[in-house]
């Protein structure tokens, strides 16, 4: 009996040999040849605000700005479709650069593979979508080095504003009191003097001048209301400090002289070595705020010794506001798994907790960790996949989960982390596992998150008052379900086709390790019984019942046949935590709140306690009151309706009936409902991964909205921005209250 396989394959006759992949991923073959999300480009002196793009959206801008609608423009399409190609292959094997010099070195090899010459009709098309580019920058793919490089772009980009900032704060200041002193020194004797009056005039035009008689003359008219000297000394010592702080750098009438000491820097690779640097600085910082108080007042002119000197000889570092460190540079902090120790876990949390404005990236590539129950060391291991949950915990702490492969999908909210003034959490997820052979890293980042494993979620303790508003979990594919479920196309061993529904677990995730091979062995289709169960279903079971079942995965081999795979109870134990994981974080986000089924069952039961009791009434009463020779009493119907878990979930049925039919049609719906054109759907399957609570397939398998307030408006954005054919139009937002809307109107107005 032949091997199951997918199709487009051809079946091994031999022994099964051993799975090595999920059997969902067999869709994705090489990467180089797919559209997505990388590789990224870190875009330098971006006007746009978005500070990192995939390239696949910037050639999509140029192509849209340059190349002619319909079949004049296709030719054109082609060339620059063909052209990123190129350069995505050379990304994805290791090549680094700028968008500008990968696109001139790709183009011109493009130009000899095909045979055409300099200048020429492939060479002009390529160089007018060249010109339509308006952003540049590193281009990078997505492997181990890629959180750092992401990382540490977002904060530069925000450190720049802050610094443009703070210098026209500050170079305003030492302008106003320069000019103050220059006032002031205008009334002296020196600024009178021969001397001093010829050369304010200049060599050319002082001839014939008689300075020694003039400077006579404007001595007897010039004003003697000096400046006090304390006032003197005070304004002086305020423009040394401003003039010479080392945070960001020299500001106006302050360049970096030979010898003068370096701006300090922010970026560290130890939480101790950035607290360290912050203690060491806090003196600067205080005389720094003095300062900037002082030139504030000096230059309004209600600096009133009396008032303020006591205040300010008393300020120290206990005196500084929020505002005032929110005008200095945050921290950044880089932690890479494997390279720093374990102890650095307990010095991070200890930054977080401290409230000071310090940026921490834990980079992990490994979140299952060894089988062994020993922690390393010198590794966070699994524990990494915790870390920003248990920074929640803080209160006061920016805490962002995401693996590499939803980096640009977080972009705002990572943005956001860097933004805020307090400190931030940034748990990222390569996917650059060393155990891991012949899965991509984006393949395998984004396994992370859709098995639950590495969930994306983001704690925003500036975004409001309460939980609702600053969790958000909404990135996560099937939001409300334990494990997102799939479709999954095969070819029997007679080519025959056919097709199954498949939930992607954590145990699907774990199959691709190979330290984890030893758990999950490929079983014989001649050994394949009623007892086996798919694991999603067989983590259901209670204790009793899933001893007699058997679980189960779907996977692949080395020769793309598809087959079961047994699974031991130690990756079961490890998607039990990992399920038992996600459910906490549910109900942070408030979905299958314990709290509130609770309560409702209680209502319920009250409901229908009463319910009872008035229907036990109405027949007694109905029974009084008839007859002696009627016949029996009537029965009483009465129509009870008992309360449902949500207003969102009692809506879904009645909005998927009509949402459907609806769907089918080309032409919008005369409301602001979100819509898809579905007689043009692909069936590309992106918009379905993204929620499948939101998206469904008809009968056609051809998108629809199969329940409007099955997500967020960003998922609806999100879908209709990656959509290959553009037939999704996100409508208006369902949730007034939701984070960035204003943004988000702005990018689903190319879909309207």
């Amino acid at each position: 009996m032949q091997h199951q396989k997918m199709p487009g394959t051809t079946p091994s006759h031999g022994p099964a040999s051993a799975v090595n992949r999920p059997a969902l991923f067999a869709r994705y073959g090489t990467l180089e040849d797919l559209r997505y999300d990388y590789p990224l480009v870190l875009v330098e002196d971006d006007k746009g605000g978005s500070q990192f793009r995939p390239l696949m959206r910037l050639i999509d801008d140029a192509l849209g700005a340059v190349a002619q609608p319909g079949p004049a423009g296709e030719a054109q399409r082609q060339q620059v479709l063909r052209l990123e190609a190129a350069i995505r292959r050379r990304v994805a094997a290791g090549e680094s650069g700028r968008l500008s010099d990968l696109w001139r070195t790709s183009a011109a090899a493009l130009l000899q593979a095909q045979g055409e010459q300099p200048f020429g009709p492939m060479d002009t098309n390529l160089d007018r979508a060249r010109e339509r580019l308006h952003a540049d920058g590193m281009v990078i793919g997505c492997d181990a080095a890629t959180p750092k490089a992401v990382l540490s772009h977002a904060w530069h980009a925000v450190h720049r504003d802050k610094a443009a900032a703070f210098r026209k704060k500050v170079d305003g200041l030492i302008l106003r009191l320069s000019d103050i002193l220059k006032a002031d020194f205008m009334k002296s004797d020196e600024a009178h003097g021969a001397e001093a009056l010829k050369s304010a005039v200049g060599q050319a035009d002082s001839v014939g001048i008689d300075f020694g008689a003039l400077s006579g003359i404007l001595a007897r008219a010039r004003p003697v209301d000096r400046l006090p000297e304390d006032r003197l000394h005070r304004i002086g010592w305020a423009l040394s400090v401003l003039g010479g702080q080392r945070f960001y750098g020299p500001v106006r009438g302050s360049e970096l002289l030979p010898g003068q000491p370096k701006p300090h820097s922010y970026i560290f690779e130890s939480c101790a070595r950035a607290l360290d640097a912050y203690r060491e600085r806090l003196p600067e910082m205080v005389e720094f705020v003095k300062a900037l108080t002082t030139a504030e007042l000096e230059a309004e002119g209600k600096y009133r010794p009396a008032q303020h000197d006591p205040v300010l000889n008393a300020y120290d570092e206990s005196d500084l506001t929020a505002e005032q460190e929110a005008l200095l540079p945050a921290a950044l902090v880089l932690l890479r798994d494997g390279e720093d120790d374990i102890a650095e876990t307990v010095r991070a949390f200890e930054a977080l907790a401290s409230g000071l404005p310090i940026k921490v990236l834990v980079q992990t590539d490994d979140i299952l960790g060894t089988t062994s129950p020993e922690p390393s060391r010198h590794a966070f291991g699994g524990g990494s996949a915790r870390l920003a949950a248990m920074a929640m915990g803080t209160n006061n702490a920016f805490a962002l989960q995401v693996s590499s492969a939803h980096l640009y999908r977080m972009r705002d909210a990572l943005v956001r982390g860097m933004r805020y003034d307090g400190p931030a959490l940034f748990c990222v997820y390569s996917g650059a596992t060393p155990s891991v052979e012949g899965v991509a890293p984006y393949l395998l980042a984004a396994a992370a998150t859709e098995s639950r494993a590495f969930p994306t979620f983001c704690y925003d303790p500036s975004a409001g008052p309460d939980w609702a508003r600053r969790f958000d979990l909404a990135t996560n594919p099937a939001l409300e379900a334990d494990w997102p479920g799939y479709r999954l196309d095969f070819e029997d061993g007679t080519g025959q086709r056919l097709s199954t529904d498949t939930a992607f677990s954590f145990i699907d995730f774990a199959v691709c390790d190979a330290r984890y091979a030893r758990y999950s062995q490929p079983i014989a289709q001649k050994d394949w019984s009623e007892k086996m169960l798919p694991a999603a279903d067989w983590l259901k079971l209670d204790p009793v019942a899933a001893v007699a079942r058997v679980p189960y995965v779907l996977g692949i081999n080395a020769h793309n046949e598809l087959t079961r795979c047994g699974v031991a109870e130690k990756v079961a134990e490890a998607a039990t935590r990992a399920i038992d994981a996600w459910r906490r974080l549910q109900e942070l986000a408030g979905i299958r709140n314990s709290h509130a089924e609770r309560l409702l069952a209680a209502e319920r039961v009250k409901f229908e306690a009463r319910t009872a009791e008035a229907v036990a009434k109405a027949v007694a009463a109905a029974a009084a009151a008839a007859p002696a020779s009627v016949g029996p009493a009537p029965t009483v119907a009465v129509v009870a309706s008992v309360p449902a878990a949500s207003p969102a979930r009692a809506a879904a049925p009645a909005a998927a009936a009509t949402a459907a039919p609806a769907a089918s049609a080309a032409a919008a719906p005369p409301s602001d409902l979100p819509w898809i054109e579905t007689a043009r759907c692909t069936t590309c399957n992106e918009c379905t991964q993204i929620n499948a609570q939101l998206f469904a397939y008809n009968d056609n398998m051809q998108a629809y909205i199969v329940n409007p307030d099955g997500g967020s408006f960003r998922q609806l954005v999100e879908a209709a921005e990656g959509c290959q054919v553009s037939i999704i139009h996100p409508g208006k937002p369902r949730n007034p209250d939701e984070p960035d809307l204003p943004a988000l109107i702005e990018r689903a107005k190319a879909f309207a």
